[in-house]
């Protein structure tokens, strides 16, 4: 799989530059286009005495939104400099909403990985409904990193549907990475077909080990310790092979990762 449309969504936090400067590098390893994407709803009038305040309020929220916009899409031009193609798409809609509908003409969606600060930005994506409604494998791209070699790429696999959708969509890269780690957490069940995806990567082109990781601490925790052992730069998983709501009230893997993980995470739903 190459890449040809690359769509990253573009915020007004401090971690939205380095997001833009790493899309845009991408870019130019695969000749691809770079969508930069923000939108936000015009909120409503609230508390109108009439037909004419409301009208009132109605254009100064619509002003407000989007002098936001047009900031979203300065920060996008300033870091977006020597992408390989560029185009900018700002809505008046729900931030979540605009970026899964550009998704359906897009190869990859680079988003930020979730903080504290994004609550207070209106035109922050939240993480969690863009896996899960996307369609398209997903970056998920720590604060301040800007930068992305894919030279040493862990993949964290698990015989499911969502990690053949991960890895399929990860081909991109794996094809051109230095060494690829098929890495597996837990019993001899959880690492079935580890071997045959290790064989099917080095087809492509990978030069991959396959490892099994004991799971003494949780299934999150050992694949950042083996990312930090192998000095890698990008981990490939699935995206929420349970509900989202089960892993936000008892945690998981996807929840781990997209809120510590210190280097890029491409998932798939």
């Amino acid at each position: 799989m190459s890449y040809v449309k690359i769509l990253v969504a573009v915020d007004l936090s401090g971690a939205a530059p380095a997001r833009v400067r790493l899309a845009a590098g991408l870019t130019q390893r695969f000749e691809a286009i770079l969508t930069g994407a923000a939108a936000r709803k015009v909120p409503a009038p609230v508390l109108v005495s009439d037909i004419y305040d409301a009208q009132q309020q109605e254009e100064r929220n619509r002003e407000a939104v989007r002098a936001e916009l047009e900031r979203a899409r300065e920060v996008f031009v300033r870091n977006a400099e020597g992408a390989f193609d560029t185009e900018w798409r700002g809505a008046y809609a729900g931030p979540v909403t605009h970026l899964v509908g550009l998704a359906r003409a897009a190869d990859l969606v680079v988003i930020g990985q979730e903080t504290d600060e994004d609550d207070r930005d209106p035109l922050r994506v939240a993480s969690g409904p863009v896996l899960m409604e996307a369609g398209r494998p997903v970056l998920v791209v720590p604060k301040q990193v800007d930068r992305l070699r894919a030279s040493r790429i862990v993949v964290a696999w698990k015989d499911t549907v969502e990690a053949r959708r991960a890895v399929s969509g990860a081909l991109g890269f794996i094809r051109h990475a230095d060494q690829v780690f098929v890495a597996v957490v837990g019993d001899s069940i959880r690492a079935e077909g580890a071997e045959e995806v290790a064989a099917h990567l080095a087809r492509h082109g990978a030069a991959v080990t396959t490892h099994r990781l004991q799971d003494r601490k949780g299934a999150a925790d050992e694949i950042l310790d083996f990312a930090r052992r192998q000095d890698a730069d990008l981990l490939v998983l699935g995206a929420y092979g349970h509900s989202r709501l089960r892993e936000w009230a008892f945690g998981g893997v996807t929840r781990d990762l997209i809120g510590r993980s210190p280097v890029c995470c491409l998932m798939s739903h």
